[in-house]
């Protein structure tokens, strides 16, 4: 909207509190802050939801790669062929051989279930998402023969465990004899701690190498399962669709949205309940942003009439109002722009402060499977949001713009 300078002066003037308008004054400024708080709301919930979104995806990827190929009865023997075909396919980058095993693990006196993964040397030094993340030890101790583990971060608090400590694994697939199978047991040291940051592999995870992972559940040369890299994870099932027909009938090929379906799809429905819900917010903002104006509009009935004698327009009349209304919208939605940049910066000590005040745990690991506070914005997602807000302020301001405009001076003006 173009204003004049005589349009502009009363819209400034009508944005300012006068004699007799602070509760009119009072109620816009209510409107302002709360379109910032409805901003700033949607703006940190759905960044905390994309960054849980990513933070998931890549931990999750980074371990188990955008898809794997399983064995039916959890075992791959002629895994090579498996994982040539796999290299060759147009879009896959990788074809890692793994084992994935469920067993338990004692240590000082303690047992828990663990997951034990074996992976070749070279794979294991070449894993971002387990190299990027060891607090205590070294990765590279962790080598065929050597008799080492690395074990998650959690699980280590568990049992007890630190750099030189040992944890027993025990395959209940072990050795026949007359009094029957007597499960095989094998210690370790342990050669590293590592803190992905998803509760459920920390709490869990060994890792060691294929080597020795064959040997501890009897497998020979055989594998659990081939992990595979593509160039687009969103793509993966058209990708991996010829391979998936090359190895019907000797494996299995599930992708990251098949092994995560549940966990992906809650978030998914989760983050537009919660973009709905607090749009709701602006919403409600919106309205007092209408109902300031009605009373502005009130207000200065006179003024109007006054004005129109004077030769002010309709059409200036209903941009003047209309200004007044966006303004307001426009500085709650900077404001909330703002407040949501400052939060989404500091969440993680906002949370700890919350803690502390408090004293409950409102980021417990084992509910939320990530240990810190996630945020990612989407520029897309801000833009929309912001979009969403200048139109709802707009549209508020039409019926008190319309009003103002079809004020009738002579009706007002009668008696003066």
């Amino acid at each position: 909207m173009i204003l004049n300078r005589a349009e502009r002066m009363l819209a400034r003037r009508y944005l300012l509190p006068d004699k007799g308008e602070g509760f009119i004054f009072l109620v816009a400024t209510i409107s302002l802050i709360a379109v910032a708080l409805g901003v700033a709301a949607l703006i940190i919930v759905m960044s905390v939801m994309n960054g849980f979104r990513a933070e998931l995806f890549d931990k999750i990827v980074g371990l188990n790669g955008h898809a794997v190929i399983q064995g039916y009865d959890g075992r791959l023997s002629n895994w090579q062929q498996i994982a040539d075909q796999a290299r060759k396919t147009p879009g896959v980058t990788s074809a890692i051989p793994m084992i994935e095993q469920p067993l338990m693990g004692t240590a000082n006196g303690r047992f828990e279930g663990v997951i034990v993964r074996g992976m070749r040397p070279e794979d294991l030094r070449s894993n971002n998402t387990l190299n990027a993340h060891v607090v205590a030890g070294d990765l590279r101790t962790v080598t065929p023969g050597s008799n080492r583990v690395a074990v998650g971060s959690r699980l280590a608090e568990t049992l007890g465990l630190y750099p030189g400590g040992q944890i027993t694994l025990w395959n209940p697939d072990g050795r026949s004899t007359v009094v029957g199978t007597v499960p095989r047991e094998v210690t370790y040291t342990v050669g590293a701690i590592f803190e992905i940051g998803v509760y459920d592999y920390d709490k869990a995870f060994v890792v060691l190498p294929i080597k020795d992972a064959q040997e501890l559940l009897l497998m020979g040369d055989q594998v659990g399962m081939i992990e595979v890299q593509t160039t687009s994870p969103d793509k993966v099932q058209q990708i991996l669709d010829p391979l998936r027909k090359a190895v019907q009938g000797r494996a299995n090929v599930v992708d990251w949205r098949q092994m995560n379906s549940a966990l992906f799809e809650a978030l998914e429905v989760e983050r537009v309940a919660m973009f709905v819900v607090l749009s709701l917010i602006v919403l409600v903002a919106v309205f007092n942003i209408l109902s300031s104006l009605i009373m502005l509009v009130r207000a200065k009935t006179r003024d109007i009439a006054i004005l129109r004698t004077m030769g002010a327009s309709r059409r200036g009349m209903m941009k003047v109002f209309m200004t007044v209304g966006v303004t307001i919208g426009s500085l709650g939605i900077v404001l909330g722009i703002i407040i949501g940049a400052i939060f989404l910066y500091f969440r993680q000590g906002v949370v700890e402060a919350i803690q502390k005040l408090t004293g409950q745990n409102l980021w417990d690991p084992s509910v939320r499977f990530l240990t810190d506070l996630p945020a990612k914005p989407d520029p897309f997602e801000v833009t929309a949001i912001i979009v969403i807000a200048l139109i709802l302020s707009f549209l508020a301001t039409v019926y008190p713009a319309y009003k103002a405009a079809s004020t009738d001076p002579v009706q007002v003006l009668r008696y003066e």
